[in-house]
């Protein structure tokens, strides 16, 4: 193993040792070796592998259990939801499951959002779609469109959806590049979604739940398309 870089060296080693659990280095149930082997294996003093450690217990990956040693978890069962991004980046097949739930949530947020939008939230959601017209590259289209994803969480007054929201952002952030095909022209881009927003400012439950549905679905098939 190459010793790691001394800038940010948690991080770089908590990243490490996720990769190599979720790539099955360790699998799940074994037990990593002892303390001072994976630090000299890794060039770090013990303190900085401690660290990351804690890290990957929080996370779900690890359990530590002193005078035992370090066992690795079964992420499925004992991991959280900020394990999406790596796992999105190790088998891009996740993201498929990550569309799934993209399009129920959010078609769940617009209906509710429709239900519960101030009408301050609704000029709002009208400033950010505009927004998205004017961008000039697609990744400013595409950065402005989850704005208004995000208002529409807001829109809802269920801090969970927010919440939500954001995690299923953050989980194709590692592949966000290359889901850029939906925004490449701005004018349609914002064609596609301004019926959300239109439904959900007219207080429209079935309507901003139709509108989302179908922006989700066609976005997603265009996204998948261009990944492949």
């Amino acid at each position: 193993m190459e010793p790691l870089p001394r800038e940010t060296i948690v991080d770089v080693l908590e990243e490490r040792l996720r990769e190599d659990i979720l790539t099955g280095r360790h699998p799940a149930g074994s037990y990593l070796p002892p303390e001072r082997t994976l630090a000299d294996g890794y060039g770090v003093t013990r303190t900085t592998l401690k660290h990351a450690f804690g890290r990957l217990v929080q996370a779900g990956l690890l359990e530590t259990r002193h005078g035992v040693g370090t066992r690795v978890l079964d992420y499925l069962r004992f991991g959280r939801a900020d394990l999406l991004p790596m796992l999105v980046r190790h088998s891009p097949d996740w993201i498929g499951e990550v569309f799934e739930v993209r399009r129920h949530i959010g078609a769940l947020i617009a209906e509710r959002a429709a239900a519960r939008a101030t009408g301050r939230q609704c000029a709002e959601l009208r400033e950010l779609l505009a927004e998205v017209a004017q961008a000039e590259t697609a990744d400013a289209v595409q950065l402005a469109d989850i704005e208004v994803h995000r208002a529409l969480a807001r829109a809802t007054g269920n801090r969970v959806y927010v919440l939500l929201t954001n995690t299923l952002f953050n989980a194709y952030l590692p592949l966000r590049s290359s889901l850029v095909a939906p925004f490449t022209d701005a004018r349609v881009a914002h064609g596609r979604l301004a019926p959300v927003v239109e439904a959900v400012a007219a207080g429209d439950t079935a309507a901003a739940r139709r509108a989302a549905e179908e922006y989700l679905t066609t976005t997603e098939r265009i996204m998948l398309e261009g990944m492949s």
